[in-house]
């Protein structure tokens, strides 16, 4: 999954896809690179975040959608919590809507996606983006995370949401201290007992650098390769990454490694 930030704020490449025509070309070099999905946000929720209103984000996301969907060919996830970003996204051609809530924020989001026959991504994360670490407070990580999963999950299925087209995603870097990112994501395979396919996005996040020490965002990238390769060890279906292309090899290697594990 390539990530494309229609935002002047992300904390790793904002304002290089503020442009519709630079997102185009953006999501066309990343399906070129290899990627099987193209996840599109106008809003940046990194910790510590301000809030976006939903008129801003569908302002910005709205021009970026009608460029890149008339050319992909790939399917399109929209990164929004929002109902009403979503309900523009998913009439513009996006299938995938990418919660980072775990439908906790927007209570007329899961009818809408299951009235549209959408997929949905149920993000772990707990409080809001600007106040998150204060929630950061867990005895078994794992377990917890699984077990609101498994509260978001039963809050889909009984909003309509059909079983499979639901993933979860573990939220490394949301509401979780680098340490706590750390043992999620060593801790992925005891995920498998929800029974729904996995999404992990350790793409240039802070917690890595609980291990490099501090590096700007870019300089993230071959930390990345290795918390890619751990993820995809752990059982993960779908890496989101900023450098399509290059982790796309290190993908097919890390498969190839568990491919011959018998995993």
């Amino acid at each position: 999954m390539g990530v494309i930030n229609v935002t002047p704020d992300s904390f790793s490449d904002g304002g290089a896809a503020l442009d519709p025509a630079q997102a185009a070309d953006l999501a066309l070099a990343m399906e070129a690179g290899g990627a099987d999905l193209i996840d599109i946000g106008a809003e940046s929720t990194r910790p510590g975040a301000t809030p976006v209103g939903a008129a801003d984000e569908m302002a910005r996301v709205g021009p970026v959608l009608r460029a890149v969907g008339r050319q992909l060919r790939v399917p399109i996830s929209i990164d929004t919590y929002k109902c009403a970003v979503a309900e523009l996204a998913l009439g513009e051609g996006a299938s995938i809507v990418n919660d980072i809530s775990g439908l906790q924020y927007d209570s007329r989001l899961a009818p809408l996606v299951a009235a549209q026959g959408a997929a949905i991504v149920l993000m772990h994360t707990r409080g809001r983006p600007e106040q998150m670490y204060a929630h950061a407070a867990y005895g078994d990580v794992v377990d917890e995370v699984a077990s609101d999963l498994r509260a978001a999950i039963d809050r889909a299925l009984a909003a309509g949401i059909a079983g499979p087209s639901i993933l979860v995603d573990p939220g490394l870097g949301f509401a979780k201290h680098a340490g706590q990112s750390l043992t999620m994501l060593a801790g992925l395979d005891r995920l498998a007992v929800l029974g729904y396919p996995l999404l992990v996005g350790p793409s240039r996040k802070s917690f890595m650098a609980a291990a490099t020490g501090p590096l700007d965002p870019e300089a993230r990238d071959w930390p990345t390769a290795a918390a890619v390769t751990a993820a995809i060890l752990g059982g993960a279906h779908i890496v989101r990454v900023h450098r399509v292309a290059e982790m796309v090899h290190v993908a097919r290697v890390a498969d190839a490694i568990r491919d011959a594990s018998g995993a």
